[in-house]
């Protein structure tokens, strides 16, 4: 595999790496002090500090903090990839067109960065999948409750995709989160986003959040019960 790695880089070097990485269908990884704007389906800034961030050929970008696994900003493949030096910054430009959405990171200072020449043509083989889980409750939706009705499944809202929404036997909204592994708070969290944008679009105050997983934390249950939230372990098995 070729490899190119430069450290403390100065910008316009850092630049014609980029530039060069997105040509030939590099992947990329860039560590140091950058800031973040998106625009598209909502807004955010993420304010300067040290980030990794990773660029992929097929357009996806990602942004990571020290903490999570999830990145804390992301663009998803079919992107495209620019960057450019202003004003002083290193300033890499992520869009899409459908629907339209634009991530930029503007580096301070770039610690180190590296392009590679990937080749993999391994596909991954995965068992007990969010997907495998999804279908179970669709084929069987009393593993949720007893009259338990799934009505749409990533049905969009202000705060995101809702994995399954649905309502119960009284006719109330619900609003299923899944997660295929032990889960923590922010999975909690997550779920309670997702009602709150269900309650103001539908102007329901009665909408229910139920959190499925095979196991949570004690954490997770407290915030569950203290939110009014309900958990259903499920195993993909």
């Amino acid at each position: 595999m070729s490899t190119t790695r430069l450290y403390r880089p100065t910008h316009r070097d850092a630049f014609e790496l980029l530039e060069s990485a997105f040509e030939n269908g590099r992947l990329l990884t860039m560590f140091g002090r950058c800031e973040v704007h998106y625009e598209g389906r909502a807004a955010s800034t993420l304010g300067p500090g040290q980030r990794l961030v990773i660029y992929k050929p097929d357009g996806t970008a990602l942004v990571h903090t020290n903490e999570s696994r999830e990145p804390v900003n992301w663009q998803p493949p079919g992107s495209t990839h620019n960057a450019s030096v202003r004003d002083g910054q290193l300033q890499i430009q992520s869009t899409r067109s459908n629907p339209t959405e634009q991530l930029d990171v503007l580096f301070e200072r770039v610690e180190t960065i590296s392009a590679y020449a990937v080749t993999d043509r391994s596909d991954l083989t995965l068992i007990g999948s969010e997907e495998d889980l999804r279908q179970r409750i669709l084929d069987s939706p009393d593993v949720i409750e007893d009259g338990f009705d799934p009505i749409a499944t990533e049905r969009q809202t202000t705060a995101g995709p809702i994995d399954i929404f649905g309502k119960d036997a009284a006719g109330r909204p619900v609003v299923v989160e899944l997660k295929r592994r032990r889960v923590g708070p922010s999975a909690a969290s997550q779920l309670k986003r997702y009602v709150e944008a269900i309650t103001t679009e539908l102007s329901n105050t009665s909408t229910r959040g139920i959190l499925v997983a095979p196991s949570i934390t004690d954490r997770t249950a407290s915030l569950l019960d203290e939110w009014d939230f309900e958990y259903c372990s499920v195993d993909i098995e």
